[in-house]
């Protein structure tokens, strides 16, 4: 049962929860002596737009160019070709199939620069494809005189003799002879197009590293590039930062198939005495362990090809999604007191199905759209509008959960049914921990965020979107001890002798203060001696008996 508070910070999650490009498009601006510099404002914006572009695509380790576009960024032209974590290569590594034979390389296939026939007329200098690694970043571009740094060489910097006018600036790296990697390709007159020999480049070292196609000919209007770049791990296909979660979502998944040994042998042996409640945690586990699967096999089919399976993916986000909302509705009507102090949800039922309706399919479409397929043409304001729906519908669930708890605790504490009050307590006790535990990692993953600028500590990112897959089957352990099939789960259904009367809209009384409330609170201290405490200790009667 994935944790409701996850969505209290989306944004944080949902970009350490994916492989994101480097943002190293930011040596556009930096002052050759200080890594720390500034942007100057022209740059800023542009930057800024790139980012938001960059931090939305999904990592694959087949980079496919369709067609793309190079952008203007300073006094250079870009188009971002892949940012991954890469594990030095294994020697002598027998593998079980190609995919993990223990090479790390990036191999460019098929690598076509095409211009329109208009912009045919001339020749041209080189087209760059440039490999480096994030610690080697400071050996691309240049400024002079301390100015704006530039990736192309300016005129100022020409007169200094430090590179010629119009090419790409960069010198070796003093910490990684041989890096980095430039190659290049260039047009004839009236060629329109250029393709590059296949090539590839080992990893020796493990590192981010990052690829770029860059021009410096304003002339070369709407050049496009097309082809591929494979990017392999050692052990497989797997981007860096995605490989640990391989194996994770296996030990998951044997996780949740000892729970469900333990939970359906609980069931089978006491399903006489099973509550509805029961039943939807049986769904709930169920779900889980079809997620963790289906997740496991889909990490496992990408590593061995290099090719996200569409099928599988949106098969284990759609199994995913229902999970996180019948979980919520779960707790939801644990909270109302649903099959324990109350026959049904009344009044209710339809509210709650519409808000479990409404947030499955604003957490379906936007799981789709983060997981399945490249989604480098959305923006920055469209995902906003995919997250902000969940984000508000799961703090209506978070809202109407406590408040439903408190009230459900207060009545069962002024009907002394003590054996229901004391499960209820150790339910928000645990709910409690997950609320501070929450809280604490959130605080964590602004940190984490905020000092790996470069995503140089990409070999720990994998914990990030772990950590709450733990913490939500931990709370599903804790809900499973609480209310495990047994002889005596009876005791905790509703009765008809003990009176246990809701209010049909009490639980939300933070939206719409309902008068019978007060009502109840007032007639609990009017009940007789005699007759009323004999009717009010009714209940502990029938579950001492049952004990």
């Amino acid at each position: 049962m994935l944790w409701f508070f996850r969505l209290l910070a989306p944004d944080l999650s949902g970009a350490l929860s994916v492989s994101v490009p480097l943002r190293e498009d930011a040596i556009l601006s930096l002052d050759l002596n200080s890594a720390t510099a500034m942007p100057s404002a022209k740059s800023i914006m542009p930057l800024l737009c790139l980012l938001c572009v960059l931090l939305l695509r999904i990592e694959a380790s087949v980079h496919d160019y369709a067609g793309d576009r190079f952008l203007s960024k300073g006094n250079a032209f870009v188009v971002h070709g892949g940012s991954e974590g890469i594990y030095s290569s294994v020697p002598n590594q027998n593998g079980t199939s190609i995919s993990s034979n223990g090479d790390a390389f990036i191999r460019l296939e098929k690598i076509t620069f095409r211009r329109p026939k208009e912009f045919s007329n001339f020749s041209t200098g080189l087209i760059y494809v440039i490999v480096f690694e994030v610690n080697d970043r400071e050996t691309i571009g240049g400024s002079a005189y301390g100015g704006q740094r530039a990736v192309c060489c300016t005129a100022d910097l020409a007169k200094l003799g430090v590179c010629r006018q119009g090419e790409l600036i960069h010198r070796q790296s003093t910490q990684n002879p041989g890096w980095p990697q430039v190659f290049g390709a260039s047009f004839d007159v009236d060629e329109l197009a250029s393709t590059m020999q296949p090539r590839s480049i080992q990893i020796t070292g493990t590192g981010m590293y990052n690829l770029y196609f860059i021009h410096c000919n304003p002339n070369l209007k709407d050049l496009v590039v097309e082809g591929k770049t494979i990017w392999k791990n050692p052990t497989g296909y797997l981007p860096g930062r995605m490989a640990p979660l391989l194996n994770f979502y296996g030990f998951m998944s044997l996780a949740f198939v000892i729970l469900g040994i333990f939970w359906f042998s609980q069931y089978a042996r006491f399903w006489r005495e099973i509550l509805p409640l029961q039943n939807c945690i049986t769904l709930v586990i169920t779900l889980g362990m079809f997620e963790m699967t289906l997740w496991y096999f889909d990490y496992a089919e990408f590593n061995e090809t290099g090719v996200r399976p569409t099928g599988i993916t949106i098969w284990a986000v759609t199994f995913g999604t229902v999970k996180r909302t019948v979980s919520r509705l779960i707790i939801l009507m644990v909270s109302m007191g649903y099959g324990v102090v109350r026959p049904t949800l009344g009044g209710l039922t339809s509210k709650v199905l519409m808000l479990g309706a409404t947030f499955f399919l604003a957490s379906e479409v936007l799981e789709l759209v983060e997981n399945v397929g490249a989604i480098s043409d959305l923006s920055g304001k469209g995902r906003l509008f995919l997250v902000l729906p969940v984000a508000i519908l799961d703090a209506f669930f978070i809202l109407w959960i406590f408040t439903s708890l408190s009230a459900t605790l207060n009545k069962l504490q002024a009907r002394r049914m003590m054996a229901k009050l004391d499960i209820y307590r150790k339910f928000t006790n645990a709910l409690a921990v997950a609320v501070i535990v929450s809280v604490g990692w959130i605080c964590y993953e602004l940190y984490f965020k905020s000092a790996d600028v470069y995503n140089e500590q990409w070999q720990n990112a994998w914990i990030i979107p772990a950590f709450w897959q733990v913490l939500s089957f931990s709370l599903l352990c804790v809900i499973c001890a609480l209310w495990t099939p047994s002889q005596n789960s009876m005791r905790y259904a509703y009765s008809d002798d003990t009176s246990e009367d809701f209010d049909k809209d009490d639980t939300l009384t933070f939206i719409k203060p309902s008068p019978q409330a007060s009502k109840d609170v007032r007639s609990a201290p009017e009940v007789r001696p005699g007759h009323g405490d004999n009717r009010l200790s009714n209940g502990d009667i029938e579950e001492d008996k049952t004990q």
